[in-house]
């Protein structure tokens, strides 16, 4: 079993900053792309960053320059740094990641449950 448990989430007044944490574990032979995505009710869910095993990031144009990802492939962990956040951002943020379980399987998009970030005016 292969899990992803994100923390980090809350309440925040807007121009405020919050860390989410995402960690991997069970039974993992590689992981490849990891990432953060969010989703509002009745929309969509939206990217929000990426990063790949080597730590090459892709933010979504709306946190450009706010947020920050960043990666430890030693603990199988992400993290996302949020600064200057303002209302839109309010959302459930769901960690992701491209899992390998064994050497011969292929990458599985595995997802977290998902923690909520609110972000007051």
């Amino acid at each position: 079993q292969v899990q992803l448990v994100e923390s980090g989430g809350g309440l925040v007044q807007a121009g405020g900053s919050l860390r989410l944490s995402c960690v991997a574990s069970g039974s993992i032979f590689g992981i490849g792309v990891m990432g953060w995505y969010r989703q509002t009710d009745g929309k969509q869910r939206e990217l929000v960053a990426l990063i790949s095993r080597t730590g090459a990031p892709t933010y979504a144009e709306t946190v450009r320059g706010r947020f920050t990802i960043s990666r430890d492939n030693t603990k199988n962990t992400i993290d996302l740094q949020m600064n200057s956040l303002k209302p839109e951002d309010t959302a459930v943020y769901s960690c992701y990641a491209a899992i390998q379980r064994t050497t011969r399987s292929g990458y599985s998009n595995t997802w977290g449950q998902g923690t909520e970030v609110t972000v007051s005016s």
